[in-house]
């Protein structure tokens, strides 16, 4: 009886095998280098890193988490956990894990002060026995008092820009929880931020919606708003939009010059997204790439 040849089994690629690939071809290599130039090395090395330490993160598709990752890149956003800028975050959705780009309260306040036009940008726990002042006809909020307790009564965030305008935005702990229930996908699970550091979410939700409402709209922010977009975003663009066309009346003006000894009209003050002066002095300077 002759010998049976024996059938060489193809080794199935892990996870980390795969993502390697992928991050190693031209395509992804140059994606990476347009966005963060002679730093997209470093950068590529952290989603390694990364990926081989997230067992949840290593069930997803690594080309959806590298897609993921580079959103963080094109911000010039670290993804190390333990900075707390940005994360990649694996979700359940019909059995499958699904990667997610979140930005963290950090990384909002970076974006923010790359603007050069916050004179400050502040964001905090309130504590039982602070006292919470709200001007009704003003809209502005103060504190006063100690606390009296290491207990989180509620969340602020405060922001001044460089031409004097200044607006504080606070939530009490039961309506962030209340927040948190309506718009968090993962919210119920043991896994969740919201279980895990509640504290960082609530300061995000609120340096988010005041820099959403009230603050500087760079590209940058805009991009940020929408790549770490939720329900609650959404349904406020939703809710805000116009759903009507509306009509505009066109008036064709006259190029022909004045006379001398007409009076010019009075065309009151150019407009200016910003009158103050940019000024390249950040409160929170965070890593750059």
């Amino acid at each position: 009886m002759g010998e049976v040849a024996k059938m060489q089994v193809p080794v199935a690629k892990s996870p980390m095998d795969k993502l390697k690939r992928s991050l190693n071809t031209e395509s992804v290599q140059a994606q990476f280098k347009n966005a963060l130039a002679e730093n997209a090395g470093p950068f590529i090395a952290s989603i390694i890193d990364l990926f081989g330490s997230d067992k949840n993160l290593q069930e997803c598709d690594p080309n959806l988490v590298i897609m993921e990752c580079l959103k963080a890149a094109t911000l010039k956003l670290p993804i190390n956990k333990q900075l707390g800028f940005a994360y990649i975050v694996p979700y359940k959705s019909k059995g499958q894990s699904i990667p997610q780009f979140q930005i963290g309260y950090k990384g909002y306040i970076q974006l923010a002060m790359r603007t050069g036009q916050y004179r400050y940008l502040n964001a905090g726990t309130v504590y039982e026995g602070v006292q919470v002042h709200k001007n009704i006809l003003t809209g502005e909020i103060t504190f006063s008092g100690e606390p009296t307790s290491d207990k989180p009564q509620g969340y602020f965030a405060y922001m001044e820009l460089l031409n004097g305008f200044s607006k504080t935005v606070y939530m009490t702990h039961d309506e962030v929880l209340k927040h948190a229930k309506r718009y968090s996908k993962s919210f119920d699970r043991d896994s969740s931020a919201w279980k895990t550091n509640f504290e960082e979410m609530a300061i995000k939700t609120v340096i988010r919606r005041l820099l959403s409402k009230y603050g500087i709209l760079s590209t940058e922010m805009i991009t940020a708003l929408t790549s770490d977009s939720d329900a609650e975003f959404e349904e406020e663009i939703a809710r805000e939009a116009n759903k009507e066309a509306i009509d505009v009346e066109f008036r064709q003006v006259d190029d022909a010059p004045q006379e001398d000894n007409a009076e010019p009209e009075d065309a009151g003050p150019e407009p200016s997204i910003n009158q103050a002066e940019p000024q390249q002095q950040a409160m929170f300077a965070g890593p750059e790439f």
